[in-house]
């Protein structure tokens, strides 16, 4: 393992900010983003990239997979510092955790109390008084939540690419679609486009492909129902370092891979025209309350499976 769990070097290496590419990863609350997040800030670094991932939740624990603890806030620091900037070093606030991925948590004002877009700000604003903004080829924010304020589209603010974490399931979809429609709002303001969706812990994909058919944009994978997916987080490792020990699991960050190298390749990317809620409302129910379509997809589903086995025997 090469999880170091200890404060940052300083970088000295000063990239040209054109050159690097800021994701900001969104989806229903518990969908996994922050798991996903942090095996493709591990992929991306594995492809030979300097990345920094910056969690922007009060809850702190984005990047707990990739340290192995809960690193101290930009916030927290910053009370500490009497909120003088001047006096905060990179190695204060950027964490070194697994694959060589530096690791920042904005934190949040308390709960029930403040804004946590402020919060977002005031991490991008020390970040690059430090110069170290710049210094990444992928910055990588992971967000709390659904889009319900503008407090919460913040980090769109600073994308270049959103992704969007959902599953095969209805609400996870129509907070996808809200996050859909908060990309392009922003678009108006800079050029910012969604990468695509990624499907994560889905045995079927069948609800994706109906929502994509009316709001047309990229799948960039589906990961399969892998029970490991959800263990890693309880472990508080990612699915690249457990399969140091577990080869078998290699076949699992191959996912996470090929998402990576998706960005790299710099894809067009869209800019949503989101489903009105209650039309989206009335798809996505009418997928499940509809037996006649639900059935021959089931059938179908059934079909290959029964094939799958006789020819694996």
């Amino acid at each position: 393992s090469d999880r170091s769990g200890g404060r940052a070097a300083r970088v000295v290496r000063c990239a040209d900010e054109g050159n690097c590419i800021k994701l900001a990863v969104y989806g229903k609350g518990g969908i996994g983003k922050s798991t996903t997040s942090c095996n493709i800030s591990i992929a991306l670094a594995r492809r030979g990239k300097k990345v920094l991932q910056i969690g922007c939740d009060p809850k702190h624990d984005s990047t707990f997979t990739l340290t192995g603890f809960l690193i101290p806030t930009i916030i927290d620091t910053l009370q500490e510092k009497d909120y003088h900037y001047e006096n905060v070093w990179p190695e204060d606030v950027i964490y070194k955790g697994y694959g060589g991925v530096d690791c920042v948590e904005a934190g949040g004002p308390p709960a029930g109390a403040g804004c946590g877009g402020y919060v977002v700000g005031e991490t991008v604003k020390l970040l690059k008084e430090l110069n170290a903004f710049y210094e990444y080829d992928v910055i990588l924010f992971d967000v709390l939540g659904d889009v319900v304020c503008g407090g919460f589209a913040a980090p769109l603010n600073y994308a270049d690419y959103c992704m969007i974490v959902t599953d095969n399931g209805f609400d996870a979809l129509f907070a996808a679609n809200r996050i859909g429609a908060s990309v392009r709002e922003k678009s108006r303001t800079h050029p910012l486009r969604l990468a695509g969706l990624i499907g994560n812990r889905t045995a079927k994909r069948d609800l994706i492909d109906k929502y994509v058919q009316s709001c047309p944009m990229p799948v960039l994978e589906v990961l399969p129902l892998i029970e490991d997916i959800r263990i890693s987080r309880i472990k508080g490792k990612t699915l690249f370092e457990m399969a140091e020990k577990e080869p078998s699991l290699k076949y699992v960050c191959d996912y996470y891979l090929n998402i990576a190298d998706q960005i790299l390749a710099g894809p067009e990317g869209v800019v949503p025209r989101e489903v009105p809620d209650r039309e989206l409302f009335s798809l996505l129910s009418d997928f499940y309350l509809t037996p006649g379509e639900a059935a021959a997809g089931d059938a179908t589903a059934v079909e290959e499976e029964t094939v799958d086995e006789v020819s694996f025997v």
